[in-house]
């Protein structure tokens, strides 16, 4: 199958997985077990992929300034700092580092 069969496919694959959302009775999404997963998975899936996109680069891994800003970022976010500090904090950390020599 050609790339753009694929493509086809993944759109109508998501298009599908979105109308069964809709069709899910109300009753089952009241539940408060439901609501505590469901934001339990967003968050998991949010830290995977802030990781990996903090250490690969292409089909690699890289161990660069982007890793040092993330943890900087974590104590930040450890500390209760607001969102705003906690970008600030991991960009300062990310130029310190490059500043330093680290890639």
């Amino acid at each position: 199958m050609t790339l753009w069969g694929w493509i086809v496919v993944a759109c109508v694959a998501a298009y599908v997985t979105k109308l069964l959302g809709h069709l899910v009775p109300a009753a089952w999404l009241e539940d408060p077990r439901v609501a505590r997963i469901a934001g339990t998975l967003t968050i998991g899936l949010l830290a995977s992929l802030t990781v990996t996109n903090t250490v690969s680069s292409g089909q690699e891994l890289v161990l660069d300034a982007r890793l040092g800003a993330l943890a900087a970022a974590a104590v930040a976010l450890w500390l209760r700092a607001p969102f705003l500090v906690v970008v600030v904090v991991g960009a300062l950390a990310a130029a310190g580092l490059r500043l330093l020599g680290l890639p």
